[in-house]
Order: C-alpha cells, then sequence, then structure tokens
C-alpha cells in the first residue's frame, strides 16, 4: 500500500499550487472556481482508504459552516458543508460518513483558505460503510488544522430518518409541505456530509434558505436573515455550542407558536400546525416548568438562549432530544382539553420531561459509543419520574415507574436478552440499542442505586459527573466514579469530596460503615443480562437469602435449569425494616446465599408494599371527576368491563356513543371514557363508518388515536384488513401509525392472523418504511407473534425468520419473538387442563 501512495503522489506533485480566496473570513460560501479546462485527478488509482466501521481517530472536526437550500416544491435540497479539521497523523485521505448524496465537488484548504490543489479532488465511496475518502495529493500534516469544503444534493428523504418531507392536511382539505429532520443515531450523514459518531463534537454554523412564506428553526437562534433574491431568503443562525452530529437539527414550515421565558431568561417556545396552534399552550406551561426545575435538580444553567419544541405530523417516535429544538410526534406535545385524557396529559408531561432532561444527560454529557446509549436513554426515563413528581405531583407519575420495571423485567427474563451495555457496531445494530432494555431496565437500575445511595447522594454524584464531563463524552465508569466520590489526583487537590487517586480504587464509596465497591456492584447489572430473583425466608433471628436468575421459559425442574443459571451472580443492594426499629437498614447481597441478623423480637419484616387497586364496575361514573388516580382507574376498568361485554356498561357506552353521532360532533364525551365509548360504538357499521369519517377530519392527534383503537377493535376481518391498507397506503391513516396500527389489530382476537399475514405479505415494504432495527419493525415482529401459543405457531414464526434469513439474523427482536412464542406454548403445555378443570369446576 505505501508503494502505491508514493506513485499517486508523485505522478500529482506537479499541481499543487493553491488560489487564494478573496473572502477573509473564515468561512468559505463558495471556493473560487478552478481552472476551465483542469483536468480532475483521476480515480482509477485509487482504492477505499479504510475498511472499518468506525472512522478513524487522526482527524477531528472542530466546526461545521452548513448551508442548505431545501425546495418543498421539488422536494430536494442542494447545500455545502465546511468543516474545520484537526489533523493529528500525516495522511493523504479524509474519511467521513455520507448516505445518499449526491456530492457535486469536494476540496480542502489550508488555514489561509487557499487550496491545497487547484484541481477538483477524487470522492471515492464505500455505501455499505456509508462513508466517502477524499484524496489530497498533498499531505495532510499532522498538527495543522485544514478546511474541508464539500457540495452535495439529494431528495428529501421519504420515511422518518434524515433530512425528510413531512406533510399535513388543512381543515379545507389543502395539503402543505414541510421538512424536518431525525438523525439519531445514525443519519446526520444523510443530511450533510459528516463525522457522524457521538465522540465527534464540533460546533455548528447552519444556514437556510427559504422561501418567505416558510420559517427556518435549528438548535441555536436566528441572528440574521438576509434577502438572496426577490423570493428567497437565508436565515443565518447563531454558532452551536460543541455537540455531536446527532444533535443536529433544522425545520422548514409554515408553523405557529406560543412563547414564554423561563426564570433564568431561556425563550421556550412551542410550535405547531397553524390549525392546532390552540393545543400548544400546556406543553408550554409544562416546558418552561421543566426547565426551571432542571437547572436546579443539575446545578448547571442551560447552556442555550432558547428551547423550541415542534410538533412534527409524520413522527417514527415519541420525540427528539436534539439541543435547542426538540422534535415531537403531535400526540407527544399537543393537548386539547376537549379530546385529551387524563393519561394523555400525563404522557406529554412524562415526554417534555424525558426530552428536557437530554438536554443535560445525552447533549451535555454524550455517551463515547452507542452500546451506551442507556446512559442517554435510561436516566432520562428515570428523570421522566422524578421531574413530574417534583412539578405535577397530582399527576401520580410514581405509579407508571412500577409499570416500567415490570416491563423490564418481562423483557429480562427471557433467555434472548441483552446486557445494559452491548456491544453494537453498525447502524442496524445500533437502532436496536433503543429497547426496553436500555430505557426502561436502565432507569430501574438507577432507580434501585438511587435508593440504595439515598437521594442527595445520587443527586450530589450526577452534578458531578455532568459537570466533570460536559461538553465531552463518558462511560459506564465515568457515572460510577462520579457517584461513589472518586476522581483524579487533580480533582483532590481542587475538590471537597474526593479520595485520593490511591484510595479510589479500593474506596470506592463509604456507606454506612461499610466499603461499595461501586463498579464491581453496577457491572452486574450492566454487563450481564437477566435479572435476580431473591428468595427469602426467616430462620430465627436470621433472614436467610437465596439469588436466582429469573426466568419465564424454564423452570427449576428441567434440564437446562441448571445451565441457564451457570455464571449469573448479582451484587444486589437490598433495603429493609422491622417493626421494632423505623430505621431503613441496607445490605449488599454479593454471593449466592446470605443471611441477614435482624434479632428475635421482629414478627415482620418490608425492598416493598406493593398497593392493588381493586375496584367494582358499578361504582365508577363516566366522567372526568376525581384524582388523576380515579381517573386513569376509571378508563382502565370501564374499558374491560365493555370489553367483556358487561351489559350495563355496553348499554351505557351504547346511549352516550348514540348521544355524540346525534350531536354531529358538537358534543364532548368525558374523555377518560372517549375511547371505551368509541370501541362499543364502532362495533355495527354505521358507528364504524361515522368513527372513520371523524378520525379522517378530526384536528387532535389523542382524539384520532382513540378512535383508531376503536376501529381496529371491530369483529368485522373486512373492516379490519381495510384499515391495515389504509395504514400501508399512508393517506388516511399516515405511515407513522402503521406500527400501532398493525398492534392494535393483533390484539384483536379477529385479527391476530390477519396481522401476521399482514406483516409476512408486506414485509418488505414494512422494512423501507421503518428501517431495519428500528422500534417500528421490532414492535411489529414481537407484538404480532405474542399471543401465539401452539407448537404449530412457533414452527410457523420459525419459517417466516428462515425466510427472511439474512435480515432476521440482524435481528436480536426475531429471538425474543421466538422465545416468547416457546414460553407461551410451554405455559400452555403446563397449565392449560388445570385451568380447563378450575373454570369447569367454577361453572357448576
Amino acid at each position: 500500500m505505501v508503494s502505491a501512495r508514493l506513485l499517486v503522489l508523485s505522478l500529482f506533485s506537479a499541481s499543487l499550487v493553491g488560489s487564494q480566496p478573496t473572502e477573509s473570513s473564515q468561512q468559505v460560501s463558495s471556493p473560487p472556481a478552478h481552472p476551465a479546462g483542469e483536468p480532475s485527478l483521476s480515480i482509477d488509482n485509487l482504492s477505499f482508504p479504510w475498511s472499518r466501521l468506525r472512522l478513524p481517530k487522526y482527524i477531528i472536526p472542530l466546526h461545521y459552516h452548513l448551508l442548505l437550500h431545501p425546495n418543498l416544491t421539488s422536494l430536494s435540497f442542494t447545500g455545502s458543508v465546511q468543516i474545520q479539521i484537526d489533523v493529528q497523523n500525516n495522511t493523504n485521505w479524509v474519511v467521513l460518513h455520507s448516505k445518499g448524496l449526491q456530492i457535486s465537488k469536494a476540496t480542502i484548504l489550508d488555514q489561509n483558505l487557499t487550496h491545497l490543489s487547484e484541481q477538483v479532488l477524487p470522492v471515492l465511496h464505500n455505501p455499505s460503510h456509508e462513508q466517502i475518502g477524499i484524496f489530497s495529493p498533498r499531505v495532510l500534516s499532522s498538527g495543522q488544522k485544514y478546511f474541508l469544503y464539500i457540495e452535495f444534493g439529494a431528495e428529501l428523504a421519504e420515511g422518518f430518518y434524515g433530512f425528510y418531507k413531512s406533510t399535513y392536511r388543512t381543515s379545507t382539505g389543502e395539503t402543505r409541505t414541510l421538512a424536518s429532520t431525525h438523525f439519531e443515531p445514525t443519519s446526520a450523514r444523510m443530511a450533510f456530509p459528516c463525522f457522524d459518531e457521538p465522540s465527534f463534537k464540533a460546533n455548528f454554523s447552519v444556514r437556510i434558505r427559504r422561501r418567505p412564506e416558510y420559517i427556518s428553526l435549528s438548535n441555536m437562534p436566528v441572528i440574521k436573515t438576509v434577502e438572496v433574491s426577490g423570493d428567497l431568503l437565508e436565515d443565518q443562525f447563531a454558532p452551536s455550542v460543541q455537540m455531536s452530529t446527532y444533535l443536529v437539527a433544522f425545520v422548514i414550515c409554515d408553523f405557529k407558536s406560543v412563547t414564554g421565558t423561563t426564570s433564568s431568561g431561556v425563550q421556550v417556545s412551542i410550535y405547531a400546525a397553524p390549525e392546532k396552534w390552540q393545543q400548544t399552550h400546556y406543553a408550554l406551561e409544562v416546558a418552561v416548568k421543566m426547565l426551571d426545575f432542571y437547572e436546579e435538580f443539575f446545578n448547571i444553567r442551560y447552556p442555550l438562549p432558547k428551547q423550541d419544541l415542534i410538533a412534527i405530523p409524520d413522527f417514527q417516535s415519541g420525540a427528539m432530544e436534539n439541543w435547542g429544538l426538540t422534535t415531537y410526534r403531535e400526540t407527544s406535545l399537543l393537548y386539547d382539553p376537549l379530546t385529551s385524557s387524563v393519561s394523555d396529559k400525563l404522557w406529554v408531561t412524562m415526554v417534555i420531561g424525558h426530552e428536557l432532561a437530554h438536554q443535560w444527560f445525552g447533549n451535555l454529557v454524550t455517551m463515547e459509543w452507542w452500546n451506551d446509549i442507556w446512559l442517554n436513554e435510561g436516566f432520562a426515563r428515570y428523570m421522566e419520574y422524578i421531574s413530574v413528581e417534583a412539578t405535577y405531583p397530582d399527576l401520580k407519575v410514581e405509579e407508571y415507574l412500577l409499570h416500567t420495571c415490570f416491563a423490564a423485567v418481562g423483557h429480562d427474563s427471557l433467555n434472548s436478552s441483552r446486557p445494559i451495555s452491548s456491544p453494537a457496531e453498525n447502524p442496524t445494530q445500533i437502532k436496536e440499542m433503543f429497547d426496553t432494555v436500555s430505557y426502561d431496565k436502565g432507569a430501574c437500575v438507577l432507580h434501585m442505586l438511587r435508593h440504595f445511595l439515598t437521594d442527595e447522594v445520587f443527586q450530589r454524584g450526577i452534578v458531578r459527573y455532568l459537570r466533570k464531563y460536559s461538553y465531552k463524552n463518558a462511560h459506564n465508569q465515568d457515572l460510577w466514579d462520579s457517584l461513589a466520590n472518586t476522581c483524579s489526583e487533580e480533582d483532590f487537590i481542587s475538590g471537597k469530596h474526593c479520595y485520593s487517586s490511591s484510595q479510589a480504587s479500593k474506596n470506592a464509596y463509604l456507606f454506612a460503615g461499610e466499603h461499595l465497591n461501586l463498579t464491581a456492584m453496577m457491572n452486574t447489572w450492566t454487563l450481564q443480562k437477566g435479572i435476580p430473583l431473591v428468595t427469602v425466608t426467616r430462620k430465627g433471628a436470621r433472614l436467610l437469602l437465596r439469588q436466582d436468575r429469573f426466568l419465564k421459559t424454564v423452570l427449576p425442574s428441567d434440564p437446562q435449569w441448571s445451565t441457564l443459571q451457570k455464571g449469573f451472580l448479582w451484587h444486589i443492594p437490598l433495603t429493609y425494616k422491622t417493626d421494632s426499629s423505623s430505621t431503613i437498614h441496607r445490605h449488599l447481597m454479593t454471593s449466592p446465599t446470605d443471611s441477614i441478623h435482624i434479632g428475635e423480637e421482629a414478627s415482620w419484616v418490608k425492598a416493598y408494599i406493593l398497593r392493588f387497586f381493586r375496584a367494582i364496575i358499578d361504582q365508577q361514573t363516566w366522567s372526568d371527576s376525581g384524582t388523576v388516580s380515579e381517573r386513569r382507574l376509571r378508563t382502565e376498568v370501564l374499558s374491560l368491563a365493555c370489553h367483556l361485554d358487561d351489559p350495563p356498561c355496553v348499554k351505557r357506552a351504547r346511549q352516550h356513543f348514540t348521544d355524540w353521532l346525534q350531536s354531529n360532533g358538537t358534543l364532548n364525551l368525558p374523555t377518560d371514557v372517549a375511547e371505551t365509548v368509541y370501541s362499543v360504538g364502532a362495533q355495527d357499521d354505521h358507528g364504524w363508518a361515522s368513527l372513520l369519517h371523524t378520525y379522517k377530519i378530526s384536528l387532535s392527534e389523542a382524539q384520532k388515536h382513540k378512535i383508531l383503537y376503536a376501529l381496529a377493535s371491530s369483529k368485522d376481518t373486512s373492516k379490519l384488513e381495510g384499515l391495515l391498507e389504509l395504514g400501508l397506503e399512508g393517506k388516511v391513516i399516515r405511515s407513522q401509525d402503521l406500527s400501532t396500527l398493525i398492534l392494535m389489530v393483533a390484539r384483536n382476537p379477529k385479527g391476530h392472523y390477519l396481522a401476521w399475514d399482514f406483516v409476512k405479505k408486506n414485509w418488505d415494504t414494512l422494512v423501507q418504511k421503518f428501517q431495519l432495527g428500528s422500534f417500528c419493525i421490532r414492535n411489529i415482529i414481537i407484538g404480532t407473534t405474542s399471543q401465539f401459543s401452539s407448537p404449530e405457531e412457533l414452527t410457523e414464526v420459525q419459517s417466516f425468520f428462515e425466510s427472511i434469513k439474512e435480515q432476521a439474523s440482524q435481528l436480536r427482536a426475531t429471538q425474543i419473538a421466538l422465545d416468547n412464542v416457546l414460553k407461551n406454548v410451554r405455559w400452555v403445555q403446563r397449565n392449560l387442563e388445570t385451568l380447563r378443570k378450575w373454570l369447569n369446576e367454577q361453572m357448576q
């Protein structure tokens, strides 16, 4: 390889004289043209210089100057990017990411903005790694800074990643278009060439060209708008703080906004389609209150002058934490008091709390690589509960935490689960990291740690972590060190809550008279999969403890039980108290069996007190009265009662539905029972058709979600088939809602096989729409198979996965689906006859 490079250099050694640009600033809008007729450097003798998925570490981006011109008529965009780079090894190549972009020009300039070559530089493509390589005939010298200038263009993407188009319809039937971005985890490269890995943090100066009837938004505020031509304006945004590429964002739209200001002067704005503007006021209240809370909780000022929250009509996930411009699905941001239930209100509040937590935990401090994405998502999921509990205690968000932890346990009890921190290299593997393990188990592990360390110690450690790694990247170990008060020698000299470096390795944290090795403890929770089951028995003055790996699919009597248990051991932090003492005791269980001395006088021991509400159906009112807990309970109880065809419930719901129909939509149903009312009404042809009409014209995404659920509850299979086709078409039912619709139909006993057959038939289209590895594909795979429970159905699922073997082999979700079906098959084999016998006895 060395000889080939020397040969290429000698061929072009005569063409190294550069030209001086006329601009004196450090930003090149368009580099000077190369002399007419000058030959381009040939790529015939060049091969792509880099073979790895991750970029080389010896070229560091410092600052991007990005110009974009989206055309919302032709649905395409052009742009240029000038990247200041720091070269740390001698090289002739710059390798960076690009996916689906047409590169029309590339050049490299020195610090004085002088071209290194007067010829157009060769650009080599490696599509399988989504990389491009730009060849410089003159060596880029170690220790020097250069400017990489690239011009490019592409179509606005179809789907939900990169720089993509979105549309919405007005109440008069007009379709309007906007352009928005979603880059996490690996799609910034679809919008502009960049070093698209989280550790390559840089500053971004963005300029966007638009027609006057639109506005443009980005991470930072507009500092200047200039007229390019009569019908073209250019918005110039302030330079950003240092951040990863996946957090860059821009939107071009015709939306309206409401604006408020936090206590510290941050301007907060909520954007939505003009006719949905009135649904933005609650989100503004929440966002202002949340930012105030987080600034106090983290003891770090929000570092940007503004925070925009915008409801995007086409959006695959729930929301995205782009720094200063958080983007949301409409159901995650908009709240309509007339159609949104208390659960909808709680959801909006939690999602805003999640995304604003990311502005610190994720944006300010970012994981080094995607294997530790739980540092972002587990923490933000946990902060949902802390922030909402502090700012909106009446919403009783703590009741959701139990649900979150049960979801994590359910997933983690399958052998196909994974450790919280897992290897992930290619884009598909990285997308799969955004799952129940990263979010829910991550949150619950943090909850466990917080309560073992105490709130004060936990919060102080988090603040230390955020301060130490601000505008940098971090690993698991950095969090444990911050929580455990360990630090470097420099930190020890300057700080008061540190051990010396020599003490740090052996004295991770002193708590309740015990030395706690926090790293060793937390590695058992983050670096191995699964969850422990602790069995406690009383023997005199002692509690005897035993830990086993908790598995749903295997019993201790099964032959594979001991194999699946082998090698699994957790350091389990336990808290307990007895009736003889109000003190909360702490104990760390680090061995398979253990014991605790509690004393002979203790008559009872309490790590949980679980309250289960057992409501009586006929005590429920069909209204929106009561506390949040009472209202959510009402929703669940009446939904279950009508689903089970309880006559009084069905009669009452049908009367409400009739009244609603006769009012021609002017009557507002109680939001807590609206979904139940719609579901009962959807069971006849007229009601179903009326609901579909309302779905088409409604401006409330909360109402549309309830109606879609009702439409999917029909027992008419032809109607269910029609719904699925509407979802695939993507006009009446948006593509973003297709995966949700498939799961709704799959949960309907009449639609279960319809949904499965639909997925098999349209698999290639679904992958094209949502991308392999996305949470939508994962939910579709797991959701449509979750109710299969016979050996024949297991064989059917295995057969389909075999038919898509190349794709299925890349997905952890296929193994989870098979584990779920196997668990169901075994449960039926073990318990069906017992259950049938019991039911027969009850019927006699």
